[in-house]
Parts: C-alpha cells; structure tokens; sequence
C-alpha cells in the first residue's frame, strides 16, 4: 500500500525563503515527514500547477526546475532540487492507466514546478529519489479526478509515496488583506468541512467522492477556493487512500489551512 500525503504548499518560494508568515507549515511539513516512509523508491506528486487537457505525467530522466513564480528575491530563481526522474516507471504506469481507461500521457519534456520543489525541498532535502510528477486535467471535474486516483493506487509501486500539493485555502486576495471575523468564520467552516471529509470515521468512500462532487456548496468553500486547482490534489489523494486520513492544522499568512496524512 502506497504512502499518501496531501500539503498544503504555501505561497511560491516563501516558505523556503525564511518568511516568517510560513514559520508552522515549514515546520508542519517537516514534522509530516516521521510519519511518513524514510526512503519510499519513487515519490509521485500531483501539483495545483500543472493542468493539462487531459493528464500527463513527467517522464524525462532529469527534469529541469520551472520557477513558476513572479516578483520574488533572485536567489528564489536559483534553487535547486535535482531529483532524478523515472522515465520506465512512467512509461509503464501511462500504459496501465489508458488500458484502465484513464487516458494519460508521458510528458518527456515539462520539468518539476514549485507545488513540486518546494514542499519537497523542506520534507527530503537530499533529493536523491525519484520523482514523478502527474498533472491536473483543466476540467478541474471532482469525479474525474477521484476515479484517477482509484486507478492510480492499483499502479503504483507498493513503496511510492504520493504527495498531493496545493493548499486547503487557496483566496490570494484574502492571504493579504485584513483578517475579518466574517473571513475567519468562512475559512473555518471549509476548514472543518474538509476535516470531516477526509477523517471521519463513518463516511464511506463512495460518501466521500458525493461530497466532493458537491464542494463548491459547501459554507465558505467557494470563497477559499474561488479557483479549484489547489483543492483538486487533496480528492485524487483521498481516492487513493479509500480510507480516513488525519488532519494536520496550522496557520499560515494569518490564515487557518491543513496538510492531510493517510
């Protein structure tokens, strides 16, 4: 059985920077890593950065950095996390998910982006596993992406650990603006929405997928995530796990979020 992990990444390269804003999720990331396999043989990351038409996965011996983030200090232009790729793994998961119907495709050319490297960077600094990485489809369709990861968990390696990255609140403008009593409420309904989502003991797995069909309904959801892209990692990593996770709190920028563990 697969190791499954959903983080919430922070915002661009800050949290590798220092900044003190993200002082709990460096050390809520680093902290998640004893629970986690010490040397899993591939680690599979499905990052909010990545969409494609229909999925893909990287497939390139040694993927390049993509320093997908703007405005920030040069030296978060000059990080490095040069874990190797796994071209035959990725080859061969791509032909067991088409034959399963998942249509997907190797990707010999995109590198890692920093829903990759940098919660990576903080959790196994040596980067000397491979890693995968598998895009998001741009439907960004919940049940499209629960029934990926009901077939990625019958392809993966026994030892992999999957990582799913984006961030339980994902509002840019609300990060930096006042927090008021009213955005505290709303982010803490979906908050303990998700808590209850992905831990509670009496919610089957065919209850979890109908609740995140549903997510965008529930209180303060749309407004955490005006966009889906940061969720959408979090449900392809429950519908791999098939079971309740544990919920990992923290704070960053002033705002209430969660990493998920399984």
């Amino acid at each position: 059985m697969s190791s499954v992990a959903f983080v919430s990444h922070g915002g661009g390269p800050m949290p590798v920077l220092g900044d003190p804003g993200h002082q709990e999720l460096v050390s809520t990331l680093q902290d998640l890593t004893q629970a986690l396999p010490k040397q899993p043989s591939v680690i599979v990351v499905l990052s909010a950065h990545w969409e494609t038409a229909s999925f893909e996965i990287t497939s390139a011996a040694k993927p390049e950095l993509i320093y997908d983030y703007y405005g920030f200090p040069e030296e978060s232009y000059q990080l490095q996390y040069p874990a190797p790729g796994a071209p035959e793994l990725a080859q061969r998961m791509a032909e067991q998910l088409n034959a399963a119907g998942v249509a997907i495709k190797a990707n010999a050319s995109r590198g890692f982006d920093h829903g990759m490297f940098i919660p990576l960077m903080l959790m196994y600094p040596e980067a000397d596993i491979p890693v995968l990485q598998i895009s998001l489809a741009s439907s960004l369709d919940p049940r499209q992406h629960w029934q990926l990861g009901e077939q990625l968990a019958k392809v993966l390696p026994e030892d992999a650990l999957v990582i799913g990255s984006g961030f339980s609140f994902h509002n840019m403008r609300t990060f930096f603006a006042p927090k008021t009593e009213q955005i505290n409420h709303d982010v803490h309904a979906f908050q303990s929405w998700l808590d209850e989502t992905v831990t509670a003991v009496d919610i089957k797995p065919e209850q979890a997928q109908q609740r995140w069909s549903e997510w965008s309904k529930v209180e303060g959801g749309r407004f955490c995530h005006p966009r889906e892209e940061h969720l959408i990692p979090l449900i392809v990593c429950h519908a791999i796990a098939q079971s309740q996770g544990r919920s990992i709190p923290f704070t960053a920028l002033g705002v209430e979020a969660r990493h998920f563990i399984w």
